[in-house]
Parts: structure tokens; sequence; C-alpha cells
């Protein structure tokens, strides 16, 4: 039997009995408009919409669509949308356990049902990064031919994770991230829609709140732990779902932490003076409060690079490109994988000598700067690329560092007004204990002494 999504005994079966089937599969959306989020690819007109045979006659859809998000924002559910609304076959591979022979099989299939019943097949490839090269040149046949109507999902970056010419016969649609308000949205539906629980519980506004965390932007998470909560509510004969019996249910606590209020920033705050104290587990207690209350794992990311520099510098100058590549981790990734890429940067900030010279040294600079301490350039350092520079005197008497030994030459940089200010301190911790000798002998020369 053909790997699809939704047979027809199944859907039918679901008809007679909604309850038989989980709430997340209930609450799926049965048309373009119920999509939760995506605004930005549902507009009118829009390369979605004509997919699903809207726009007005205008050109048909694209024949191969790449989705490209994090998990759980509806990749799948817009490749069912796109069959039901289009009346197709809806089959679904996923590439971590299908291979070649598979996919041929179902381009197979939807030769004969084109041939035989007029019947297009939508074929829903889920993570199809994880393909070889060879399993995705399998492909390129039936998306040329328009044998089937190609719907990929990848979690990565598809100009990385898939071969340029599937790539370039491909519309590329990134999805983003779920927000509150989408998912409040979906959670008010579920709550009070016929085919969701009907009115049977409410929910009150501080269990929707720890709901929404610990969802983490996943709709299908969102109404699985509904579903739970609410059927132990009624177990208990409640009307409603407390808290208590949500945090019962899903096995989670609510933190006390409000992303818009004192807590998110009070937690940010200690994070940080954790790691800047080189206190390595209280940093990774407030990593993970923040972590578990949902926190942007962005906003976290910014943080540890911020003090990178302004904590640690130059003592170790492996910290910046460590919680550089954090962040870029973070945003390729998303939760729950980026929790271990923010505690690698935690640890490694924590544990790192720590040094602020150059969070001083701009400091003091721009202090000198905003109090007027600036005056000219001095005349040998000015541009001297242009006609009547000579004359002017500018770029005259400059040596070039590069003829003199040592590539160090014994000449005036900074104006007249801040000449011979020291705005660089720096500590003997770490790899900065390096820099120490070494900015005063490179100023020693500079004087010509």
């Amino acid at each position: 039997m053909e790997p699809d999504l939704f047979t027809a005994a199944a859907e039918e079966r679901q008809e007679k009995d909604p309850s038989a089937s989980p709430l997340a599969v209930r609450m799926r959306p049965r048309t373009v408009d119920e999509v939760v989020g995506q605004r930005h690819l549902l507009k009118p007109g829009s390369p979605l919409r004509r997919l699903v045979g809207e726009g007005g006659g205008g050109p048909a859809g694209p024949s191969s669509v790449i989705l490209w998000g994090p998990p759980g924002i509806g990749k799948t559910t817009l490749a069912y949308v796109v069959s039901k609304a289009t009346n197709k076959r809806f089959v679904e591979l996923s590439a971590i356990t299908a291979g070649v022979k598979e996919v041929r099989a179902v381009i197979e299939g939807a030769r004969r049902a084109a041939g035989g019943f007029g019947k297009e097949t939508v074929l829903f490839l889920d993570e199809i990064h994880r393909f070889s090269k060879a399993q995705q040149d399998s492909l390129l046949p039936a998306v040329e031919n328009r044998w089937v109507t190609l719907i990929a999902a990848t979690t990565e970056n598809p100009y990385f994770s898939i071969i340029s010419p599937l790539l370039s016969r491909s519309l590329l649609l990134t999805l983003e991230s779920l927000t509150d308000e989408d998912l409040s949205g979906l959670l008010r539906r579920a709550l009070t829609e016929e085919r969701g629980l009907g009115g049977a519980v409410t929910l009150p506004e501080d269990s929707e709140a720890h709901l929404l965390r610990i969802a983490g932007g996943d709709a299908r998470r969102a109404l699985t732990a509904l579903e739970a909560a609410a059927g132990a509510a009624m177990d208990k004969s409640e009307k409603e779902i407390s808290l208590q019996t949500l945090e019962e249910t899903v096995d989670r606590a609510a933190v006390k932490y409000d992303r818009d209020g004192d807590q998110h920033y009070d937690v940010a705050s200690a994070l940080i003076k954790s790691i800047r104290g080189s206190d390595v587990d209280a940093a990774l207690h407030y990593l993970a409060r923040m972590i578990e209350a949902g926190e942007d794992p962005r906003f976290i990311a910014r943080r540890l690079m911020i003090s990178a520099s302004e904590d640690i510098g130059l003592a170790d100058p492996t910290a910046l490109p460590t919680a550089v590549a954090a962040a870029q981790a973070v945003a390729m990734i998303g939760f729950p994988e980026a929790a271990l890429t923010l505690s690698h940067a935690t640890i490694a900030l924590a544990l790192a000598p720590k040094s602020n010279a150059a969070t001083t040294a701009i400091g003091a600079a721009l202090a000198d700067v905003r109090a007027g301490a600036a005056g000219p350039v001095p005349p040998h350092l000015r541009d001297g690329h242009y006609k009547g520079a000579a004359k002017l005197g500018h770029a005259q008497g400059y040596v070039y560092p590069h003829d003199v030994p040592g590539a160090i030459a014994a000449q005036q940089y900074a104006p007249d007004a801040v000449h011979g200010k020291r705005y660089y301190e720096p500590t003997r911790y770490g790899a900065e204990a390096r820099y120490a000798d070494v900015v005063e002998k490179v100023r020693e020369r500079l004087r010509g002494d």
C-alpha cells in the first residue's frame, strides 16, 4: 500500500468519529485560509495561492516547491492543504526511511494514476536534506515532466543541502516560526470548535501562557499538550484546565518568567554576571530558566556575543568566535537542539580567563571624543591620493611602516589633543598577558625610544 498520509479509510473513520483522531490531526487546516501563521506566503496572488488553484486564471502554480523552516510550523500541513484544495493524491515519504526505490515507486504510481484516472499526485518529501545527491537526482525527471507536484521540506539551508538542478527548478518558500499570537488563536479554535474540544473545558490565562512557553512555537506540540491536559481536567470533573493540572499532565513546572517583564531582564542579567564571575554552574542554571521559559534563542546568543567582548576580550581570543559561531548555529537549527549550542558557548565563556580591557579602552576613548578632545588628523596621515594634496602638505613625511625594521615607524598617529593618551591597559590574564608585553614595546618604538 502506498504511504499516503491520510488514506480514504482513515478519513472516513475520522468523519464518523472525530474524537478517534488526535486533536492535532482534527485541527489540521482544511483550506489555505485556516493555515496558522505564514501570512507572507498567503497573500492573494502568492505562489502558494496559485499552487492551490487560486489567482484568477493566472499562470499555473510551480511543479516543485521547497519549504524551508524550523520543525512544527506547518510544512506537512501546507502540503496536505495543497492536495486537498486541488483534489490530488497525497503521498508522503520521509528521507530518513525512504530511498531511490521508494521514490521511483511513487513516481510510477503517479504516472499510472494520471494516465488511468486523470488524478494528479502531490509528493511530500520530508527532510529532503537527508537525501544524497544521487537520491535527489532521482527526483529530477518527475519534476521536469510534472509527473508529480513535489513539495519538499527541510530544516536546513537548502542552498547547502539541496542539489542545484533541483533547487533551480523549485520555488523556495521560507516559513517563519509561529508567534504566540498564532498559537493562541489556534488554541482558542481547538477549545471551541466542534472538531476540537467543543467547549468542554476552558483555558485560563496563566495556563495558556505556560502552554505557549512549552510549545516553543510548535503547533503540534501545543495541541498535543492541550489535549492531554483537557483529558486530565475532565477526568477530575473540572471545567477549566488549571495551571496545576497542566503542570502535572506535561510534567513540566511553569517557570516564573515573563519575557516582557522584569524577570526577563533580571534572569538575563544574572546569566551574564554569572559568566563574568566564572560561575559556570550558576550560568547554566539561568540559561536553563531562559530556555524553559521559551526565551528567543537569538536573544540569548546576542547576549553571549556581547559578553565575549565585554568581559573576556583578548584574555581568550577564541571567546568571540565561539559566541558568534553559536549565534549562527542557533539561527540555523532552532530549539530544542539550539539548547546544546547555547550550553556549549555558555560553558566556554564562563570558564574563559576574563578581561574588560577592551571595554574600558573604548569607553575612555569615547569619553575623550565626546568631551571634544579630537583635533585635526596629523597632516602626514591625511589622504594624499588626489591632485593638489602635496601642495597642502597632506601625506608628506609619512613613514611607511613596512619600510623600517620591525614594521613600526616612530611617528605621531593620534591628534595633538590626545597624543600620548593610553586607552588600552591590558591585563595579565590568559592570552592577554602576551599583549601586555607587546603593547609596551610598541609604544616605546612609536616614541622613538
